[in-house]
Formats: structure tokens, C-alpha cells, sequence
């Protein structure tokens, strides 16, 4: 499966693409961060990040779209760009035709360290591990959205399965 994660922001926004199974190493395909400068109109910053999305869809071919989930940050403003930036990156998928999957924070740490609580050098350190990388990739947002594309296939390919066999299990039933 070859997952297309992506670390919302408005500023830097990070994409990484991943291939793998789950409870198997995973081998990076590919990762970049889109970058938008704070005193552009809002509007163009996320036209840009829109294109950007799109073009990174049609090149990396992903089966799949990870997107972390807007979680709580104290400032307000901060989280208003994000979740912009995060309704851009699922209408980049949806727009594929591709499945699009959210993930909190503590989810995707705890998929990737085992912690939900892990530091972002823990998470960075951990996605060099498991994708027996030389070095870490840089900058976090890049490190970030890789761990969401780990944490898919390994969370989200059961997810996605267990869903399927309860609707198959639905018609059945119901006929």
C-alpha cells in the first residue's frame, strides 16, 4: 500500500509518502515540505498549498491519504491555518478519488514510538529507525508527515479491513 501522509500548516505544511504493509517495514518513497509565506493573502497560500497537494497526488500515485487531524493548540489563530491547511489536504484526496483517513496527534505517536506522548525528535528518531533511513528527515513537519503515512498502513489497513467485513457482514444480513 502506498500511503500519501501529510502534516498540515499553513506555513509548512509536510508530505511524505510511504509503501508498506502492515507489522512490516515500511520504504519511503518520497517526502517534501510545501511552504507558504505568513504575509501572503490567505486566499493564494492556500491556492498554492492546493495546487501543491494535487501535484504531489498525480506524481507519487498513492492508493491512499493520511491527514493529521486538527487537534487542540492554545492559540487560536495557529488553529484556524491548520485546519485550513487540513481541509485542502482531504479535498486533495477526495478530489483523487482516493480514501482519506485523519489521525490525532497521539495516535499517530503511539503508533509509530508506542507513546502517544512522544517529543517530535522521538518520532523523528523512530521513523529513521523503522524506515532504516541514514539520516533523519528534515525539517519535523517532513519526520511528521512520514509517521502519519506509518501509522495508516499499519492502523489504517485493519481499520479499513475490519470496516469492509462489517459492511459485508451488513448485507448479508440483510437479504
Amino acid at each position: 500500500m502506498r500511503v500519501l501522509g501529510i502534516d498540515p500548516g499553513l506555513t509548512r505544511c509536510g508530505v511524505g509518502v510511504v509503501e508498506g504493509m502492515p507489522g512490516r517495514p515500511g520504504k519511503l518513497i518520497g517526502y517534501t515540505v510545501v511552504r507558504s509565506e505568513p504575509d501572503e493573502d490567505i486566499s493564494q497560500r492556500l491556492l498554492h498549498l492546493d495546487r501543491s497537494l494535487a501535484e504531489l497526488v498525480a506524481a507519487y500515485q498513492p492508493e491512499s491519504v493520511a491527514v493529521e487531524r486538527v487537534f487542540s493548540q492554545h492559540n487560536a489563530r495557529t488553529v484556524m491555518g491548520t485546519a485550513q491547511a487540513s481541509a485542502v489536504a482531504i479535498l486533495a484526496g477526495a478530489r483523487a478519488g482516493l480514501p482519506v483517513q485523519t489521525y490525532t496527534p497521539s495516535e499517530v505517536k503511539a503508533a509509530v514510538t508506542g507513546s502517544g506522548t512522544a517529543d517530535k525528535a522521538q518520532v523523528t528518531a523512530m521513523v529513521t529507525k523503522l524506515l532504516k533511513l541514514d539520516a533523519p528527515p528534515k525539517p519535523a513537519d517532513a519526520a511528521d508527515a512520514i509517521a502519519i503515512a506509518i501509522c495508516h498502513i499499519w492502523r489504517g489497513g485493519t481499520r479499513a479491513r475490519i470496516q469492509a467485513a462489517a459492511l459485508a457482514a451488513a448485507r448479508r444480513s440483510s437479504r
